[in-house]
């Protein structure tokens, strides 16, 4: 067997916040009349935050580098976002864990499978501790710690160096097709978790990690 470390995605594989980051970038973009749809919103995942809002502001035909929506400017409307967002997810529990997902983390872990989060949200950390997750990752790496966001394989590489094992012997689990090129961009194998037509260039593909176990990990 030659892994020995699962790195996994927060919004869409261990948790549906996708939901909740509509909600408060719909509510910003009614706020700058923009029109935003969910099919808009498939643009934003796995997607850092100041990037989401250029995405939003492009949508809505706006300058991005003008007077109106300068650098401080834009920190302030992706922070308002954020505000909002957080009032969502402080309702968060631990019925909101995707299924599937405890049975395979504590599965991995008694395999001796290291385990660490990669995630592009600056809330992943916040998110585990209410759905009583935290205890079950290594390692936690997330919008704090890195500067390029997904695609860039920044997240999984500092991932792997953080657990201590050569990215080769890891595997990513993403929904997001930003995730699959930065896990591919990695050298790490890439589990696709949900729509495998958006997610084509990932390894494997299922629609759910409860459709995982540790018999399978050990194959790939």
């Amino acid at each position: 067997m030659n892994i020995e470390a699962c790195i996994f995605d927060l919004d869409g594989v261990i948790v549906d916040t996708a939901k909740y980051h509509f909600m408060a970038w719909k509510r910003l973009a009614d706020e700058l009349n923009i029109d935003f749809t969910k099919q808009d919103n498939e643009r934003l995942k796995g997607v850092s935050r100041l990037h989401s809002l250029d995405i939003l502001l492009e949508l809505g035909g706006l300058k991005l580098g003008g007077l109106k929506f300068g650098e401080e400017v834009k920190h302030i409307l992706a922070e308002k976002k954020n505000e909002w967002y957080l009032e969502l997810i402080n309702e968060m529990d631990e019925s909101q864990v995707l299924p599937g997902t405890k049975q395979l983390l504590e599965e991995l872990k008694s395999n001796n499978i290291k385990i660490a989060l990669g995630s592009a949200s600056k809330n992943a950390k916040t998110i585990l501790e209410k759905v009583e997750l935290l205890g079950h990752f290594d390692v936690i790496i997330d919008g704090n710690h890195v500067e390029n966001a997904k695609p860039d394989p920044e997240v999984f590489i500092l991932g792997a160096t953080s657990l201590g094992v050569d990215p080769c012997k890891c595997i990513v689990f993403e929904d997001a097709k930003a995730g699959v090129e930065a896990g591919k961009r990695a050298k790490m194998k890439v589990v696709g978790i949900g729509d495998e037509g958006q997610l084509a260039e990932a390894d494997y593909n299922f629609n759910g990690l409860y459709e995982i176990d540790y018999n399978i990990i050990r194959n790939i």
